[in-house]
């Protein structure tokens, strides 16, 4: 058994709906000509504003389920396990989850519009760069392993990928741990 909510972006399910309600709260009155232009006015009216009432609270229950799922997923990309970065063209941070500021070594506000590279080891940046030109030259996913941190004692081994979307060029990057990983 299907059990579908009625579409109320149709006008004529919503019109529909509306009468149903308003008939509900009026009874039928019996009226002379001029006394029916004005009640058929009225109830167009009122059934104007049932359906107005309609829309008010399917909006509202839409934006209810948008801020739930924007907590959900705000939640599951700050506080996920890998880190998540978006890296423009060039190379700078323009967002980064909790994981990847940690990985850096930084607070994650004091991370944007910073360069990346600047946060790899003098070794990985050839391998880094190769990996991010061909990201962009190619627009496929690509990964590498790197070293990464800002101090030179306490470099993390780390395995990216990463990806170009659309039509913004922006890369997203995804980093993973892999300094306890024994091979």
């Amino acid at each position: 058994m299907l059990n579908e909510d009625p579409d109320f972006t149709d006008p004529k399910v919503l019109r529909t709906k509306a009468e149903e309600k308003l008939k509900s709260k009026q009874e039928q009155i019996s009226m002379s000509s001029s006394e029916y232009d004005v009640k058929r006015i009225v109830h167009e009216l009122q059934v104007h504003q049932v359906e107005l009432e309609i829309q008010n609270e399917e909006l509202r229950l839409a934006n209810e389920r948008t801020e739930a799922a924007l907590k959900k997923y705000t939640m599951m990309y700050d506080f996920a396990p890998m880190g998540y970065l978006t890296l423009d063209r060039a190379g700078v941070i323009h967002e980064l989850n909790f994981t990847a500021a940690e990985m850096l070594g930084n607070r994650r506000i004091s991370l944007l519009n910073r360069n990346l590279k600047f946060f790899l080891s003098d070794e990985s940046l050839t391998v880094f760069n190769h990996f991010f030109n061909k990201i962009y030259s190619e627009n496929t996913k690509e990964s590498c392993q790197v070293m990464l941190g800002n101090d030179p004692q306490n470099l993390v081994d780390v395995y990216m990928e990463g990806i170009v979307t659309g039509d913004d060029e922006k890369c997203l990057l995804s980093i993973v741990d892999i300094s306890s990983l024994e091979i």
